[in-house]
């Protein structure tokens, strides 16, 4: 299986993480690319560097307004007496309706939903270079490739069309699927992280030429809370084209795979010719955000279940974080779905 990935994913190096009121440091490290791309080589993955697509394949999902901000701020944020090392925001609107501020800080509360997506120098590089990582994954799938794996760090899954959360900033497996649709494919995007695929559904929740599924813990008592439940089903031309499978906290292995099977269904009836995984691990029983309890022989059954479609397959990488499982867990899911 090829592997994409670019070196200036590493610039992106958060330091702060807001978490019951106590700050942090930021689960999302550099270091995860080390132990992802060791995991990948030993799953037989051979990495090459991404080409540059440009701007393009990114604003035909995110404003120009918000690309300009992502760009910028860093520089803008630096020129603040007293600031701090990173945007972090302090304050929201509470209608995103309301007026667009010139200010710096209230920008960075218009485009930050919350304290998880940190800015700093190197951000907007590294974003970038994810998500062209997603979009080189996605062209070689138009290209008749069975399966690829991108790198893409920072993730992606809870960054909208204008906002950044969740330690994501460009929804690379939303940019991906664009990529695809463009190119003659009928995509459907399987989240299989343990948070709900916000961002994601926010992107395509009026639309039905892609289909958007996610399985997650219950957002009822879990991050991001306010989307993820099951009655949300689109809106529009895309009503039912938006599905939402919450699990119970602490799912093990045997009902997450019946829940998949409900996921693959809709994929079968959706008539796809191309999957994006959005590839989270963090579904892991020993990952530190303790949503869900599938084991890395789990993983394995998920890779081979998502493999039983026969269909071009992308694994955009989104969460799973520093365990002493991780690396295991990418290996059991490339494993599955190539020796299945």
């Amino acid at each position: 299986m090829k592997a994409i990935f670019d070196e200036r994913q590493w610039k992106h190096d958060p330091r702060h993480f807001m978490a019951n009121g106590a700050v942090l440091p930021n689960p999302e490290q550099p270091k995860r690319i080390e132990v992802l791309k060791a995991a990948a080589q030993s799953a037989g993955c051979i990495f090459e560097a991404p080409t540059d697509a440009g701007l393009g394949p990114i604003a035909a999902l995110h404003t120009a307004e918000y690309i300009a901000f992502l760009q910028n701020i860093y520089t803008r944020w630096r020129r603040i007496e007293g600031a701090g090392e990173e945007v972090i925001p302090n304050i929201h609107p509470a209608n995103r309706t309301d007026g667009y501020p010139k200010s710096a800080v209230g920008q960075a509360g218009y485009h930050q939903a919350d304290t998880a997506c940190p800015i700093a120098e190197g951000t907007f590089e590294a974003a970038y270079w994810s998500a062209q990582s997603a979009v080189t994954g996605a062209d070689h799938i138009a290209w008749g490739e069975r399966a690829i794996y991108a790198l893409s760090r920072p993730p992606g899954h809870h960054a909208y069309a204008d906002l950044a959360g969740g330690f994501c900033f460009f929804n690379n497996a939303g940019i991906a699927a664009e990529r695809l649709r463009v190119a003659g494919k009928r995509p459907a995007i399987l989240d299989v992280d343990v948070h709900h695929g916000n961002g994601t559904q926010g992107i395509f929740y009026s639309r039905s030429d892609v289909l958007t599924i996610s399985i997650h813990a219950d957002p009822a008592r879990f991050y991001p809370f306010f989307w993820g439940h099951a009655q949300e089903r689109g809106e529009g031309v895309g009503l039912g084209y938006n599905l939402n499978l919450p699990l119970d906290r602490g799912t093990g292995d045997d009902a997450y795979l019946a829940t998949l099977d409900v996921a693959l269904d809709r994929i079968r009836a959706f008539g796809a010719d191309a999957v994006i995984v959005a590839l989270g691990l963090d579904a892991h029983i020993d990952d530190p955000f303790k949503g869900l309890a599938v084991t890395t022989p789990g993983f394995s059954r998920i890779g081979a279940a998502i493999s039983g479609l026969g269909l071009p397959t992308l694994f955009v990488q989104e969460g799973g974080y520093l365990s002493d499982a991780l690396g295991d867990n990418l290996i059991h899911v490339l494993t599955g779905f190539n020796e299945a």
